[in-house]
């Protein structure tokens, strides 16, 4: 994980400023509550829609065969991917799931299915 926050630490992030609101009071409330109602509810992904988009994204990783690409395939035994590779996987899985893996867990993640596995029980998520 070295690696992840070495390339971490050269990436910049556009931060974009929340639309003005029309009411200081409703307005804020109303995107509060928005922003947290889903959270709240604990709303997890349908673990056959993870499936779909985990293979998509490692279908895409410019270093992987698509042909080889299963639901069960391990990122180093079946995709010959090496561990800075599968830190690009896992930092691609954040973009498309919106949420951030942390380090400790994203080391455990080493195959298709247990990449499904974690973000299907996420509840972060989208």
């Amino acid at each position: 994980m070295a690696a992840r926050n070495a390339l971490l630490k050269y990436l910049r992030v556009n931060a974009t400023a929340l639309p003005q609101l029309q009411s200081p009071t409703g307005g804020l409330s109303q995107l509060i509550r928005r922003h947290f109602s889903d959270e709240a509810r604990g709303s997890f992904l349908e673990k056959s829609e993870v499936t779909d988009r985990v293979l998509n994204v490692v279908k895409k990783f410019e270093k992987v065969d698509p042909s080889k690409v299963t639901p069960t395939a391990h990122f180093q035994k079946d995709l010959g991917l090496d561990s800075l590779d599968t830190v690009d996987i896992v930092m691609a899985l954040e973009e498309e799931f919106c949420f951030e893996i942390p380090d400790n867990d994203a080391d455990k993640i080493q195959s298709l299915d247990l990449a499904v596995d974690f973000i299907a029980s996420h509840p972060q998520a989208k």
